[in-house]
């Protein structure tokens, strides 16, 4: 089962004996919108600074990274190969998306070949 941004979370919050209503005020949001972060219905994803502040006051820093994609947002690394990637492939890039979202198998097999083409870029 993959990790999921508000389970994680929680997880850590109960286990540096925080509440709720204590860990937001740390971090500065409504209690309410934190338990709608980790029950995962929060409608939009927290702001990168708000995963800054969970990350730090939940000693997660070191899955800093890891919280940003799990609570959808990218990298700001990721953020440039995309726009890159638009400025270059502008036409097509719009239609090779739709393709992966009408297609869940096509849009795998894309993500595998993507992966094994890094591991053998990887291998010495």
């Amino acid at each position: 089962m993959t990790q999921r941004f508000g389970h994680l979370i929680r997880q850590a919050r109960r286990e540096k004996g925080l509440s709720q209503r204590e860990l937001a005020k740390l971090v500065g949001v409504d209690y309410t919108y934190l338990s709608k972060l980790e029950n995962d219905r929060a409608g939009y994803p927290p702001g990168e600074e708000v995963i800054r502040l969970l990350a730090h006051h939940l000693d997660l820093a070191s899955r800093e990274e890891e919280l940003m994609y799990l609570a959808g947002r990218i990298t700001p690394e990721d953020e440039k190969v995309f726009e890159n990637l638009l400025q270059t492939y502008n036409k097509k890039l719009p239609a090779l998306l739709r393709r992966m979202q009408e297609n869940p198998d096509f849009a795998e097999k894309v993500f595998r070949d993507a992966k094994q083409s890094d591991s053998q870029e990887q291998s010495p």
